[in-house]
């Protein structure tokens, strides 16, 4: 299969050529306003290291959302199963940065995808560290996970997120009120705006989601990064809670574990087999990228790769 690979990936990127510029760019946040919509890049990289790629899959964007998975695998790794004593493992079935379910549910985020759920999960990242310590380390956790130092904070990105982030601030304030964040809500944002400000290329962040399709351990670099049990965790939130109100639908077409950003950037994990990044900026309604889907879907359909058989 792994032959036919690169075949696969270029035939995806020529058959959605004519797609490219459908959906919306997340315009919301001002720097991403400005990103041409007819982008579009893909790179799977296979669990003995191989890297196929097409189109500009060598571009850094924005990656928002996709942090997560990174911020969620480092709050396990410091926290263990207390984490989820802040956050929990169920679909929201709610847009990304609703207030609605906090306040039913007294503070407590529905999972570590959704914004609210990330945030807590920032506050987490944050403990015994300042803001700047808590980028540090994550921005770190991210180069060690791809292998590569080049990869950085886009800081107009991040100051664009906090001009703007009214929504966000409320989701925090609020789950504060509850008692469920520990440090000032101008110090979590602030790392929560950083790592969703982090710029990779699909190669990148492919690399960096090796570790989720081979047991928790990096191939590349021979890291063990998450014990087995907890790459297979991770990637069950992925599958179930990772595209927002959209989980079900993309569960449905792919059938790959996947974490979106509204950068127009999704991850997914063929596991035992590969980590796949995709990048189109165009949304759709539920704010994963519209074309990115497509090719995941075009993909799992070639490959066999869906995690609920051929």
């Amino acid at each position: 299969m792994t032959d036919d690979l690169q075949a696969i990936v270029e035939d995806i990127h020529v058959k959605l050529q004519e797609r490219l510029g459908e959906g919306k760019v997340a315009d919301y946040i001002p720097q991403l306003a400005h990103i041409d919509p007819k982008k579009f890049g893909i790179a799977v990289v296979t669990v003995d290291g191989k890297v196929h790629s097409a189109g500009d899959c060598n571009e850094p964007f924005s990656i928002q959302s996709v942090s997560k998975v990174f911020t969620l695998t480092l709050a396990l790794g410091k926290h263990g199963e207390t984490t989820w004593n802040r956050v929990g493992r169920e679909p929201s079935g709610s847009a990304f940065n609703s207030i609605v379910q906090l306040e039913q549910e007294e503070g407590k985020p529905r999972n570590p995808f959704i914004n609210a759920g990330a945030i807590a999960v920032s506050d987490l990242v944050l403990a015994g560290h300042t803001p700047r310590e808590a980028i540090g380390e994550i921005l770190r956790f991210v180069r060690y996970l791809a292998d590569d130092e080049e990869i950085a904070i886009d800081p107009a990105v991040a100051k664009s997120e906090e001009a703007t982030g009214y929504r966000n601030f409320a989701l925090a304030n609020f789950m504060r009120s509850f008692g469920k964040l520990t440090h000032p809500v101008e110090h979590v944002l602030g790392v929560y705006f950083h790592h969703c400000a982090i710029a990779m290329t699909c190669t990148q962040l492919a690399k960096a989601g090796l570790f989720l399709a081979a047991n928790g351990r990096n191939p590349m670099t021979g890291h063990t990064v998450v014990s087995r049990q907890r790459a297979r965790r991770i990637n069950a939130l992925m599958l179930t809670c990772g595209h927002y109100d959209g989980s079900g639908e993309f569960a449905y077409r792919v059938g790959l574990p996947g974490k979106s950003g509204v950068g127009g950037g999704i991850m997914a994990v063929a596991p035992g087999r590969a980590s796949i990044a995709v990048w189109s900026p165009g949304l759709n309604h539920n704010g994963n990228s519209l074309v990115g889907s497509l090719a995941l879907e075009m993909l799992a359909d070639r490959t066999g790769w869906s995690v609920f058989g051929h």
